[in-house]
């Protein structure tokens, strides 16, 4: 992972400062995730600690997260033991993936005593624990028992222990010829030796220490040797630059993304290894730079771990549904035979005197046929001629009934799967822990689920959200189909332009116009702005319906968000949620 014990030791550095500061609050806004609140003379900052194995880091951060009612049990002990404490010391042996916070606390006793919060970074095996004055684990954020490692136990009341660590240079310590004799023994691509070699070290760094030894070009641990002493030269050089860089704090916080711009690495070095291939940003320090790049991909994962069981629901909903219209489209397939029955009933209602009960087969002349061909129709030997006329007119109502009932069923399916569509896509592109509950307060009242009645007053809903188009006017985003109703039917005036995706789930959007025409420009801003808030967001050409506010009407008894409109013309364009 990028944040090695080298970069880890940055960020110490950039935490000392912090040392004396106060914890006001702790928060657990995710299952593996809290976020401390401290003060010092200089304010109040917050400090983000992950142990998600894939994201797991500590940092300052800026990025406002959503509190839970309830906090988990771990959060409240650390609020417990931890509240009010006093922050001594932030500690790293060597550049192992480990920061230790001790902090000065007293205990219910009243006496004063010194807990430790360690903190490792060490991919899935990330952990946070809390250890007493003497050295015992109190709890963890994640508990480790002889089930699951032989080597290592993490539970209440066991003494602590660093995580196994293998004997491996420092780079920030070791002496140039420590360093050559170890390199001179080892066979193999260069980068995965140093990994071996070093402690505290990513990969993206030892490929940036192998990308200058051999200029731009694969190298091996073996071609460091007499022959090639040049290499082992550069190789030392980079090393011993890359130490004061991190002694002297000269660092250069760098992240690397793909021109579609998803974030790919970071380094606390100028990355040359990609060439032209990724861009390049750099950051003012390390924590800003941890901040941004893990950002997005922290409220995806704490969204998608809350909503969850809504995910769950839909799915499992939409498929019961399609399963249903495709046993109803079969039963409908049927029922194309009915006029075949309304056939055979009249030609023996024609030919009664030629039958006689007891006949199991009737071969009579069809009329309906222009040479009259001889058919045979199957009878009831049970029942006489005018009954068995009277079994194939029954069938024949019986099927005119089923195919308008359900076809009316297959109509109604086909609404509510592209309601619960809707609201999927809602919940794909919801950014907060209100817009959760707002979905779920929906499918509640559509009988999709059962909610708890909570203590206290609800939740006020949020707002829609608000962009300027590009000549200052207001236009207006749906978060949810209650919203979407809302926007549309109560908010927007009727000479407002609203916007919806051609046959794609998506927010209803309202460009207020206050009675002006608009450009094309303004038109294509909005239209930008429906393609992007929609099922579509990753597609191009977008097919976007536009029409006058007074054309669009909802339906009596319709799923909310679910409206007809009429007089629309039609925009193609690429989705963007900038205007």
């Amino acid at each position: 992972m990028a944040l090695d014990g080298a970069y880890l030791h940055a960020v110490q550095q950039e935490l000392l400062p912090l040392v004396d500061a106060r914890l006001e609050k702790i928060y657990q806004p995710a299952r593996e995730e809290l976020l401390f609140v401290l003060r010092s003379r200089s304010g109040s900052v917050k400090l983000l600690i992950s142990c998600a194995a894939d994201r797991a880091r500590v940092h300052l951060t800026q990025v406002a997260v959503d509190n839970p009612k309830t906090p988990p049990m771990f959060c409240m002990l650390l609020r417990k033991r931890l509240g009010n404490g006093k922050l001594l010391a932030i500690r790293q042996s060597g550049l192992e993936r480990v920061l230790y916070f001790d902090f000065s606390c007293v205990n219910e006793l009243g006496d004063v005593v010194q807990l430790t919060l360690a903190c490792e970074i060490m991919g899935r095996y990330s952990n946070l624990i809390l250890i007493d004055e003497n050295g015992y684990v109190i709890d963890s954020m994640k508990r480790v028992d002889a089930a699951m490692s032989s080597k290592r136990l993490v539970l209440p009341g066991v003494a602590y222990e660093m995580p196994p660590r293998e004997k491996r240079l420092n780079f920030l310590t070791a002496a140039p010829k420590e360093m050559q004799a170890v390199l001179s023994e080892k066979r193999g691509e260069l980068s995965k030796v140093l990994l071996q070699c070093f402690e505290g070290v990513s990969p993206i760094l030892v490929r940036e220490w192998a990308y200058y030894t051999g200029q731009g070009q694969p190298c091996r641990a073996e071609e460091l040797g007499e022959d090639n002493n040049n290499r082992m030269t550069r190789l030392l050089f980079c090393i011993r630059n890359t130490r004061e860089i991190l002694e002297q704090h000269r660092e250069i916080y760098t992240m690397v993304s793909t021109r579609e711009g998803q974030w790919k690495d970071f380094s606390f070095l100028p990355l040359q290894q990609f060439g032209t291939l990724m861009v390049t940003k750099v950051m003012p320090s390390a924590c800003a730079l941890l901040d941004t790049f893990y950002a997005d991909r922290d409220r995806t994962a704490r969204l998608k771990q809350r909503a969850n069981d809504l995910f769950h629901l839909l799915l499992h909903a939409s498929e019961r549904i399609q399963r249903r219209i495709a046993s109803q489209s079969e039963e409908l397939g049927a029922c194309v035979e009915k006029d075949a029955l309304r056939r055979k009933a009249d030609l023996i209602s024609a030919n009664l005197y030629r039958l006689q009960k007891g006949d199991a087969v009737a071969v009579l002349e069809d009329f309906y046929e222009p040479d009259c061909p001889m058919v045979e129709i199957t009878l009831d030997v049970r029942l006489t001629p005018p009954q068995n006329a009277q079994k194939y007119y029954q069938s024949y109502k019986k099927s005119c009934t089923a195919e308008k009932i359900l076809a009316e069923q297959i109509q109604k399916g086909r609404e509510e799967l592209a309601y619960l569509d809707s609201v999927l896509d809602a919940l794909s592109r919801a950014e907060t822990e209100n817009d959760l509950d707002q979905l779920r307060l929906e499918l509640a009242e559509q009988g999709y689920l059962r909610l708890q009645r909570k203590k206290g007053k609800p939740e006020k809903a949020a707002s829609p959200m608000v962009f300027l188009a590009s000549d200052g006017t207001r236009i207006l985003v749906g978060r949810n189909n209650w919203q979407n109703d809302q926007l549309t039917l109560k908010t927007a005036h009727k000479n407002d332009i609203w916007l919806h995706t051609q046959n794609i789930p998506g927010s209803h959007v309202i460009l207020e116009t206050e009675g002006r025409e608009p450009s094309q420009q303004i038109l294509e801003e909005a239209a930008q702005l429906a393609a992007y808030h929609s099922k579509a967001r990753n597609s191009a050409q977008v097919p976007v319906d536009y029409c006058l506010v007074r054309y669009v009407k909802k339906p009596v008894g319709a799923k909310p968000g679910m409206v007809i409109f009429s007089n629309q013309h039609t925009l193609y364009v690429t989705p963007e949620e900038k205007v």
